[in-house]
Order: structure tokens, then sequence, then C-alpha cells
């Protein structure tokens, strides 16, 4: 199964030269373990987490669930992984945590961070049935009340600043005076209502 790497925000990650050193000797001994690493680290976000199902994992590695549950034990008995249950025993997935050591997508002063968030992957194999029938379907909409703000509560009271001095500004006004109001006319002021 080929993922869309253009999504993946990035497209390089580092590793460790003593880590390629330690991956050769994964491959002798447990080759399944250090594909699925190699999947892993493809896969993981800037904080080497990456969230999918068992299933999906052996989808891409083209084997069994069982082949990817043996070959996750040497991954996290070697420190090359932590796995972190997301929601319950059955039915929920991992999130994998590639160890920082080994690989990491962002920059060396940022692997100290505990919070992480997750790529995470999911297949159409493991959605329901009503779920792949509605793609493409658009959303429900909020009913629509116009192209108005409804106004609720006593609001702010509109902005206020004073003048600075000396730029105060000159703005005619019409008075109750008609020969004020004749000599702004004339200027070429007029007024508006």
């Amino acid at each position: 199964m080929e993922l869309d790497q253009s999504k993946v925000r990035g497209s390089w990650v580092q590793t460790e030269r003593r880590a390629h050193e330690e991956w050769a000797n994964l491959i002798g001994t447990h080759p399944k373990a250090a594909q699925l690493l190699h999947l892993l680290v493809a896969n993981m976000d800037k904080k080497s987490a990456v969230v999918v199902s068992q299933k999906v994992l052996a989808e891409m590695m083209g084997c069994s669930t069982d082949t990817v549950k043996r070959a996750i034990t040497p991954l996290k008995k070697g420190n090359w992984i932590e796995v972190v249950k997301v929601g319950s025993a059955r039915g929920g997935v991992n999130a994998y945590l590639v160890n920082r050591r080994v690989a990491w997508a962002d920059k060396r002063e940022n692997q100290h961070y505990a919070i992480f968030d997750a790529r995470i992957i999911t297949s159409a194999h493991e959605q329901d049935s009503d779920y792949l029938e509605n793609q493409g379907k658009p959303l429900k909409q909020l009913p629509n009340f116009g192209e108005f703000p409804i106004p609720v509560g006593d609001g702010l009271p509109p902005p206020n600043q004073p003048t600075i001095e000396g730029l105060e500004p000159d703005l005619p006004a019409v008075g109750s005076d008609e020969a004020e109001r004749v000599r702004l006319e004339q200027l070429g002021q007029k007024r508006l209502i």
C-alpha cells in the first residue's frame, strides 16, 4: 500500500550513525521488525509519532497482523519505539513513538517536549459501510438566518481617542448662523440633509 507522501509535513528525517549500525543488526535478527521500523519512520510526524492500526500496518507491509504483532515486540524491547494505546484494547489503535535518538524530523532542540501529536493512518477497509457510502456527500448545513449579525447583550462603547494637541480636526460646522452657512456654501460646502 502506497501513501500519498506529499501530505506529510516535511520530506526528510535524520538518523544517528550508531542507530544505522544497530538497524543493520536488526535486519539480520528481526527483518520484519526492521521493515516495520522503516515504515514508522517514513510516516512519522515532526514529533516522531504515528497513529495506525495493526491491520493497516499489515496491509502496508504485505503480511498478516500476527506478523506485525511479532515485529512490534523486538522494537519495544530494543527501545526503538514506544507504544501508546489510543482507545480501548478492543477496537482501539496504537500511537507509535519512534525513539528520537534513532530518527527525528524536527530540530534537535525540540526533542525534549513530551506532548505529541501524530499523523494518523487509516484504511478504507477499517471503515463502516455507511461511512464509505457517504463519501462525497455534503455535510448537513446549519440554518442560515441571513447575512446580518444578531446583537446580544449590552455591547461595548465605541472607541474614543482624544485629539492630539495641535492636530485637532479642522472640520467645518454648520450652525444656526445663516451668514456662516452662506459663506461655507460659497467655499463649496453643501449641506447633506
